[in-house]
């Protein structure tokens, strides 16, 4: 699997309050939820994610309350997999399970600037800036956690099987 779009770039520790603000957890609707996706620190993300693109981030991204809902809400946003230097470990399980491809690259999430074209091979875990000309190696997930993201989550992977 290969996604290529723009960086949208955040900072250590974003959590999942910043990810999709508890105040909006009413709701059930992942297209309700998304159109809120990162609004606490970043108002405009909403109307500039396109599908494909990509979200770096630093330390322990996604730290916070144990919501899937935080990957589910960016998986809905349209960013096709996300790029940080370390996951909080509940984030990190939550993206599999909703099929959020993310690989950890401390190399990648340092020298990537917001608004860079980069394209990410989930398979491999060769990520490229081809605006820099840079390229980063992540350590891939093993096959069977690639289907499962593959498959759109863990429910629809147990479904296919």
């Amino acid at each position: 699997m290969q996604a290529t779009g723009t960086v949208h770039k955040y900072p250590d520790n974003v959590d999942t309050d910043v990810i999709i603000p508890a105040r909006y957890l009413n709701s059930q609707n992942a297209r309700e939820l998304a159109a809120h996706c990162m609004e606490d620190i970043d108002k405009d993300f909403v109307h500039r994610v396109k599908p494909g693109d990509i979200m770096v981030g630093g330390w322990n991204f996604g730290c916070g309350s144990s919501r899937e809902h935080a990957p589910l809400v960016i998986k809905t946003s349209g960013v096709a997999c996300v790029v940080a230097k370390s996951f909080a470990r509940i984030f990190y399980r939550n993206a599999i399970n909703i099929g959020l491809p993310i690989l950890e690259c401390e190399g990648a999430s340092e020298a990537i600037a917001a608004g860079d074209e980069v394209s990410v091979n989930f398979d491999t875990g060769l990520i490229t800036d081809h605006t820099t000309g840079q390229t980063f190696q992540a350590q891939p997930f093993p096959p069977f956690i690639q289907q499962i993201i593959a498959a759109g989550g863990l429910m629809n992977s147990i479904k296919q099987q």
